[in-house]
């Protein structure tokens, strides 16, 4: 089969690509590199830098699906520039659905957030929870949502959201390394490297047991796993939409103290108010994704996740140095 990925050079993305691959798969990786890194594209993608705008140049009928992960994915920066999130989010989801249509590829896996969702009424979250964005970011990815629904029930598109809680850790080549960086664990890990004098703690007054956040974390290989899984999920004219993360959820504290256990390195933190919209727990209900795609994640262990992470970032360390 032959598939597009649609911000392929992108931490996610790459990783799917890769996974693609080895199931022996013909990719072809769509990346604008605004956010991307061209050395991220796994070797043996053919890859195109360009823009989902322009995706009607090499989309055609021999694609059988078209997995999509380009998107501006930072949150602070969607409240301060909420109209670039909604013309590239948005705008560009939809000329790469008219695209679609128009080769005839009717088969698509969109990479959706848990941001949809908001502040969470009750934990852990399931697909039918109100969906009540707090800021531009989850807004333009539920907006995707709402128009692939259109799309599916209007034009027999078959399509599976996906909708992410906190991915981390590395597989093979591919790992986080965005800029600027803004998730815990790569952070933390930064601490350890001595490339950041200490770890902020946003919040030490929540209602849980150690009064910092709660979040799931889900390996980026399990994430690689549902997105081919639903491939297959997908049916002419319907819309799935399915959560992915362990059920599980670790705090804040409890990453810090796992990355000074795996990295051997003291790791400093200063405690700082709150961040307005950050809810005290944030845990998936992925029991959609098991009955509905066969999803089952291996690789729930917190220590194991912050390995391959840490791996990865020693990684790129020596390639910089060199």
């Amino acid at each position: 089969m032959k598939y597009l990925v649609t911000g392929g050079a992108g931490y996610v993305g790459s990783v799917v690509a890769q996974h693609l691959l080895e199931a022996g798969h013909e990719v072809t990786v769509l990346d604008n590199l605004s956010t991307g890194f061209s050395e991220g594209v796994p070797a043996g993608a053919a890859f195109v830098e360009g823009d989902i705008r322009d995706a009607a140049k090499w989309l055609d009928s021999s694609y059988e699906a078209v997995l999509h992960f380009a998107a501006f994915s930072q949150v602070g920066e969607s409240v301060v520039k909420p109209e670039k999130y909604w013309d590239n989010n948005v705008g560009g989801t939809m000329a790469l659905l008219a695209a679609m249509r128009e080769a005839g590829v009717r088969k698509l896996v969109f990479s959706s957030t848990a941001a949809t969702y908001g502040e969470p009424e009750q934990v852990p979250i399931v697909e039918t929870a109100p969906t009540q964005p707090t800021n531009p970011y989850g807004a333009t990815k539920l907006a995707v949502d709402h128009m692939i629904t259109g799309e599916a029930a209007a034009h027999g598109l078959g399509a599976v959201s996906l909708r992410y809680f906190n991915v981390a850790g590395a597989y093979g080549a591919q790992g986080e390394r965005h800029d600027p960086e803004s998730h815990l664990i790569p952070l933390v890990l930064q601490v350890a490297q001595g490339r950041r004098e200490a770890i902020s703690v946003f919040g030490d007054d929540y209602p849980t047991p150690d009064g910092t956040c709660v979040r799931d974390y889900i390996h980026v290989a399990d994430l690689a796993d549902a997105h081919l899984l639903a491939l297959t999920a997908a049916q002419p004219g319907e819309h799935l939409i399915c959560n992915l993360g362990n059920g599980e959820g670790f705090s804040v504290r409890e990453v810090i103290e796992t990355v000074r256990q795996v990295t051997g390195h003291p790791i400093p933190e200063v405690v700082a108010p709150r961040r307005g919209g950050d809810p005290a727990v944030l845990v998936a209900s992925a029991a959609a994704a098991r009955e509905k795609l066969g999803w089952n994640p291996t690789r729930a262990d917190l220590a194991g996740i912050v390995a391959d992470a840490w791996e990865f970032a020693q990684t790129i360390s020596a390639a910089r140095e060199q």
